[in-house]
């Protein structure tokens, strides 16, 4: 009797042991598994969205194979993945080194560099990391003395936003050089980099790898452009027209401006109207060619056009600046509906397929 009891317990303790392991032992695929089946099929669902085709096969067979998700299980992946968030949006902010700080204040010294090490071994960390938390303004007394390519390869590496406002900000004589320069821009060496940094006297987070580092082409600039002042994006196009014709008609079939509306179909437009406020509206029509009121007039009921062309003429004269920062926000507004799926854009020079 005391044998069996012995062996019982033997084997309630290997039990126990092989379930331990088992935690331990977790692949990433069983992880993401149970990650999904946590969130439930709405969420997953989107999810898998944003997945490649052989991604959502293997997650699909993992979820199929789970049969019961142990509670101690469903709760360390659930800190993993939180804390992983947390730690990825530190380094978004500030970089490495600020993660590393405000992980070691939260959750210790050892678990802060176990979570970057898991980080960093998959995360190429950006060059020029160091300035993400960099005032633009600061930035732009930095470098605006710098040589264009300088410039231009910073701010490729820059967030958008940011990149827009020190953009908008040069000297009127560089501002197309540095624009042209990102959009030709195709890979900067790694010692390109490295001298940059040298001689801005900043240190830079070590590369993940002696790989070449793409950064700029016609997107990277469409993006910032996107972002810039109606008077700034003028200009730089304009001089772009002049100087590279062809790089100025492709930067402009990727990008849409305030009069690009009337390549919209009449729901789009109408969704887009919903959003907009009636004033800015009025505003932003102040400057721009009939063909582009027409379109927005007859996708409004007769009383709505009629309060709307009275509205303009009761405005009278307005400053050219905030009938583009009306026109912007209406743009921003169309951008958004395009990212959200609700309407579709169709660039200039563009033969868009919609099924």
């Amino acid at each position: 009797m005391a044998a069996k009891k012995g062996q019982t317990t033997s084997k309630a303790s290997q039990s126990k042991k092989q379930t331990s392991g088992h935690k331990k032992q977790l692949t990433g695929r069983q992880k993401a598994a149970i990650f999904l089946v946590t969130l439930g099929s709405e969420i997953s669902a989107e999810i898998f969205k944003h997945l490649r085709e052989d991604e959502i096969e293997q997650l699909t067979f993992e979820i199929a194979r789970l049969e019961n998700i142990e509670p101690a299980d469903r709760d360390a992946v659930l800190m993993e993945f939180q804390e992983l968030m947390m730690a990825q949006d530190f380094i978004t902010t500030g970089g490495i080194d600020y993660a590393r700080e405000l992980l070691e204040k939260s959750l210790g010294p050892q678990k802060a560099v176990d979570i970057i090490n898991r980080l960093t071994s998959s995360l190429q960390v950006r060059p020029f990391d160091f300035i993400r938390r960099t005032d633009p303004a600061h930035l732009l007394n930095f470098i605006q003395q710098e040589h264009p390519q300088t410039i231009a390869l910073i701010l490729a590496y820059l967030e958008p936003n940011k990149a827009s406002i020190i953009l908008g900000s040069l000297p009127h004589e560089i501002q197309s050089d540095v624009a042209k320069r990102i959009a030709t821009m195709d890979r900067t060496s790694p010692e390109v980099l490295r001298e940059v940094e040298r001689v801005l006297e900043k240190k830079l987070s070590t590369l993940s790898s002696e790989d070449y580092t793409a950064a700029g082409g016609v997107e990277a600039i469409v993006d910032i452009l996107n972002l810039v002042d109606r008077s700034t994006e003028k200009t730089i196009i304009e001089s772009l027209e002049e100087d590279d014709p062809e790089l100025a008609e492709e930067i402009k079939k990727r990008m849409f401006v305030f009069e690009d509306i009337v390549l919209l179909d009449d729901r789009a437009i109408q969704k887009v109207l919903r959003e907009v406020d009636t004033q800015e509206l009025a505003k932003a029509l102040k400057a721009v060619d009939s063909e582009v009121q027409d379109k927005i007039f007859r996708n409004m009921s007769k009383r709505a056009a009629t309060l709307l062309k009275e509205d303009m003429d009761y405005m009278g004269p307005i400053r050219l600046k905030d009938v583009e920062e009306s026109q912007q926000k209406i743009v921003s507004i169309i951008r958004k509906l395009e990212e959200q799926g609700e309407i579709v854009v169709a660039r200039a020079g563009e033969d868009e397929l919609v099924v």
